[in-house]
């Protein structure tokens, strides 16, 4: 009995041990390619780009960068080759940002912007599936929250590396170029951990119990129904801060900060809210999916300080999105066939993301007051199904005990 606790002490240190590595790589990857993201948009325009190639590189960019998420977690299931996947979508994603430095026209950054976008989309299934082989010892909610608190904390010091370099009189070229550092730490962690973890499928220890029935697809498909609306109602910042400096909520400095505060609550918000989720299961994505619908209202009808709790808001169900949901995935698919699952829920995600945030800049331009109420209806929509899935879920698992 000692030494069956002793290799299960062992294990899940072990597990530990790979989370943190691969938030890590995260955590540089994201330092990397969202300080690049920060001056993406004046960089191009810098190059003599339109404002119509701005937004449609943008677009296209996160459009493929989902889409592709489709295919490659298809592929990673069918070989096998996870981690084989997902170095390739690390050095696609991460080394297209410092040769931006080396862009002489716009259409070659804008090539080299897509390109990042689609290596991004290239690892993300990939890893996952790897990071929920260690969920089961450490906990899928509090695997995926590290993952997460990990990955926001270099979301925030990479657009502030690029501010410093500004501040000290240098340009974009070179700040993109310092952005190799990190994107070098982030691919050396990355064979790192190949290294240690071959084959992460081992941290699995628990049996695998699931099996794909009839009963767990109409499960599957009915959750990633209620993740696309509260996807499509959730409203983009770069929308939020138009609104703060349209409206005069925030001055203009003070709008990049609430967007630092609010990567930085997003972290923490994942990392509390995986534990919660391990430890009461998915009604915590619903009560959390009703606190954080409210935002809208708080961010487009209050003042200043309504508004900043809406963004407290917002933030929350950032890390919720990002913890919670890939957690619960991994609890309902068989292990086998996580890439592919994570693919599928990544794609419809974010196409349901980008559809609503369209929707929501136009009909900001008719009423700010559509905005506030499409948002919240179609949130709210998704309410009665996640209460369906929820139900069903817990349904299956009585049975299998």
């Amino acid at each position: 009995m000692q030494n069956m606790t002793s290799s299960t002490d062992i294990q899940n240190r072990s597990s530990i041990k790979f989370v943190i590595l691969l938030g890590l790589v995260s955590l540089f990857a994201d330092m990397t390619y969202e300080g690049a993201r920060s001056i993406a948009g004046q960089y191009l325009a810098v190059l003599g780009a339109s404002a119509l190639t701005v937004g449609f590189v943008s677009g296209f960019g996160e459009l493929l960068g989902y889409s592709l998420r489709l295919i490659s977690g298809y592929l990673a299931d069918r070989t096998g080759k996870y981690w084989l996947i997902t170095i390739i979508g690390y050095i696609c994603n991460l080394l297209a940002v410092p040769l931006l430095a080396l862009a002489g026209h716009w259409w070659i950054a804008a090539t080299l912007m897509i390109l990042e976008r689609a290596g991004k989309a290239i690892r993300v299934p990939t890893r996952d599936a790897m990071l929920s082989h260690a969920g089961q010892q450490t906990g899928m909610g509090w695997g995926f929250g590290l993952h997460e608190a990990l990955d926001q904390a270099g979301a925030m010091m990479g657009p502030l590396i690029i501010a410093l370099i500004l501040l000290l009189n240098g340009n974009y070229r070179e700040g993109f170029a310092i952005l190799l550092i990190p994107a070098l730490i982030s691919l050396t962690l990355l064979f790192y951990a190949r290294s240690l973890y071959p084959n992460p499928q081992s941290l699995e220890i628990k049996q695998d119990k699931l099996e794909t029935t009839t009963t767990q697809n109409k499960s599957f498909w009915l959750y990633l129904l209620g993740a696309s609306l509260i996807a499509a109602g959730f409203a983009d910042f770069p929308l939020i801060a138009f609104h703060f400096e349209k409206q005069h909520i925030l001055p203009n400095i003070w709008i990049p900060v609430a967007y630092a505060i609010a990567m930085g609550i997003d972290g923490l918000a994942a990392l509390l809210l995986g534990h919660f989720y391990d430890q009461r299961g998915f009604i915590i994505l619903i009560a959390i999916t009703i606190f954080s619908s409210l935002f809208a209202p708080l961010v487009f009808f209050g003042g200043a300080q309504l508004a900043i709790l809406g963004v407290v808001l917002w933030s929350i169900g950032v890390g919720a999105h990002e913890s919670l949901m890939r957690a619960i995935v991994a609890n309902m698919i068989p292990s086998n066939k996580r890439a592919s699952a994570y693919g599928t829920f990544n794609m419809f995600y974010g196409i349901s993301w980008f559809l609503g945030s369209v929707l929501m800049g136009a009909l900001y331009d008719y009423s700010i007051s559509f905005v506030v109420a499409f948002s919240l209806i179609i949130q709210l929509a998704a309410l009665p199904i996640l209460w369906i899935v929820m139900t069903q879920l817990n349904k299956n698992s009585a049975e299998a005990r």
